[in-house]
């Protein structure tokens, strides 16, 4: 690390959990962000003002005025444009030292395979099952941890599923993909604004963790938020033998 760079991360580095070692391991290292909306938008900018090294974000969608309610990555003169190049911008401008590689387009399974597979860690900040759950597999099959999280109306959710660990679950042992929860947008049941704010930071704090090695990750459990109380509540979750995704060699 340069002298700005000390200076700039001197609050971590205070830290006697990351320090140095672990500072430096974020600035190695690349995260994969699954969506730029109300979830990427915190991920993005702590990863960055974090130090993530590089950091590639994925998503296909625009802009839009009723985005602006709860995506704080974007603003008004970015209306109409594509939220991956939006959210490069505005980590240019806060952290210029990140490589932000956006990518404007919906991956499917292929794509998604090639930038897992280059990826450290994983943060599904998107909002539809289908793919959720082929970043689910993309990630088993290339042993990568993926910190997913989701938030509608007034209520979220947050865990990690680490595929390193022989007894840690993945998304489909949750979730299976053969029995796809009934889909809710935002466009249509809306969302309470700072609840992304919180599960994303959240996402980003998990991330950051596993990038530095430090304190103990969520992976087995899963954590829910029920806003309008401001109450968390947890559910321990276990690795399924018969999962279709993580029980079946790759």
């Amino acid at each position: 690390m340069n002298d700005d760079q000390l200076l700039r991360y001197s609050r971590h580095i205070l830290l006697d959990d990351l320090g140095v070692e672990g500072q430096q391991r974020l600035l190695d290292a690349h995260a994969l962000v699954i969506g730029a909306g109300g979830l990427g938008s915190p991920v993005l900018l702590y990863l960055a003002t974090a130090g993530v090294g590089r950091i590639t974000v994925v998503d296909d969608d625009t802009v839009d005025l009723t985005n602006l309610q709860r995506q704080i990555v974007h603003d008004m003169a970015r209306i109409g444009r594509a939220k991956a190049e939006s959210a490069a911008e505005t980590v240019a401008r806060i952290n210029p030292e990140v490589q932000l590689r956006p990518v404007v387009q919906r991956a499917g399974a292929r794509e998604l395979g090639a930038l897992v597979a280059k990826a450290d860690v994983v943060l599904d900040c998107c909002d539809n099952f289908a793919t959720r759950q082929a970043v689910n597999a993309a990630c088993v099959q290339h042993r990568r941890p993926l910190v997913s999280g989701a938030a509608i109306g007034f209520d979220g959710q947050v865990s990690v599923y680490d595929p390193r660990g022989p007894d840690s679950p993945c998304y489909a042992c949750v979730f299976p993909p053969d029995a796809p929860p009934e889909e809710v947008r935002c466009a249509t049941m809306g969302v309470f604004a700072p609840l992304v704010g919180i599960i994303g930071s959240v996402q980003a704090a998990e991330a950051l963790k596993l990038l530095a090695g430090v304190g103990t990750p969520l992976a087995g459990r899963l954590q829910m938020l029920d806003a309008r109380r401001m109450e968390w509540s947890e559910i321990r979750i276990a690795r399924q033998p018969g999962c279709a995704v993580c029980s079946t060699p790759h």
